[in-house]
């Protein structure tokens, strides 16, 4: 038996969405990090895509939960719930062998933080939990021979922080997470289209509008698309028309700030690995990184 097998899976346990990695098969599972219970009795009623689909059109007696917010768990049972569903979902229900799990955390969660993904992965059946840190598991999903005394740098851009970090020999030389990344984008534009065109979106629209025709530098092939939400002068349903180009204005202050911290990285960085990352350039994953530009 190898390290792997297949009682064994890889989770990313994101703020936005989680993934289920079977070895042999690939990714077994994605979708959104988000349960929909009923709020009187606590029961479970819908997972993943299911329950994202009811963000903002709920009844009052369900609500819809985020067990995960900037990276961290904020919400144990539930998150617990959430992981033995995708647990059942990736790998069957009448395995008789409980998985072993190696879960992502963010660069910069706490013992406490880590020891609440290890009871939640318990909880929610795993035999034994690793944990290995996003920056490190995306350079070695890139491809990247971690191991070689040269270094690189990965920015992960997730849905609650993101993981800036350098990698040589094995090991992260230094790191940093800012609590700034797909969520705040979500945010940023819902503020922007209140603010410009006096719309209000929901934060799902807000998701869906970022993922469609998010960007980070203006562009020559710019679309006016039509924005539907709530007008805040009238209080009634209005459609806008909504350049593509808006995105970075809209994206700019959450932008700036991933790239304030990653600029500030490189000065406690070792001049070696500096002139490395300089050859090499920048590894970008995480949602994030499908911005446009």
């Amino acid at each position: 038996m190898g390290l792997f097998d297949t009682r064994d899976i890889g989770i990313d346990l994101g703020t936005s969405t989680t993934l289920v990695h079977v070895p042999g098969r690939g990714i077994v599972l994605k979708e959104p990090s988000v349960v929909a219970v009923e709020r009187a009795t606590g029961k479970m009623l819908a997972v993943g895509d299911e329950a994202r689909r009811m963000m903002g059109r709920a009844p009052a007696d369900i609500l819809v939960i985020r067990p995960l917010r900037e990276g961290v768990i904020s919400n144990f049972d539930i998150t617990a719930r959430m992981l033995h569903y995708f647990f059942k979902k990736a790998v069957g229900k009448r395995r008789l062998i409980k998985p072993r799990a190696v879960v992502c955390v963010p660069s910069g969660v706490t013992e406490a933080e880590k020891r609440c993904v290890v009871e939640a992965a318990g909880e929610a059946g795993a035999r034994y939990t690793y944990l290995i840190e996003e920056p490190m598991a995306a350079a070695i999903g890139a491809g990247v021979d971690v191991l070689r005394p040269k270094g690189c740098m990965v920015l992960d851009i997730g849905g609650g922080t993101t993981d800036i970090a350098v990698i040589s020999q094995g090991s992260i030389v230094i790191s940093d997470s800012i609590r700034v990344a797909g969520d705040r984008f979500d945010e940023a534009l819902i503020q922007y289209m209140k603010q410009k065109h006096s719309l209000y979106i929901g934060e799902r629209s807000a998701e869906d509008i970022k993922i469609a025709y998010g960007r980070a530098h203006i562009e020559k092939d710019q679309r006016i698309v039509e924005i539907r939400g709530r007008s805040t002068i009238t209080g009634l349903p209005e459609t806008l028309p909504f350049g593509t180009n808006e995105m970075v204005d809209a994206l700019f202050e959450p932008l700036s700030a991933i790239l304030a911290r990653l600029k500030g990285l490189f000065e406690p960085t070792p001049p070696e690995l500096t002139n490395d990352i300089a050859e090499t350039g920048i590894i970008i994953t995480g949602g994030g990184a499908l911005l446009t530009g």
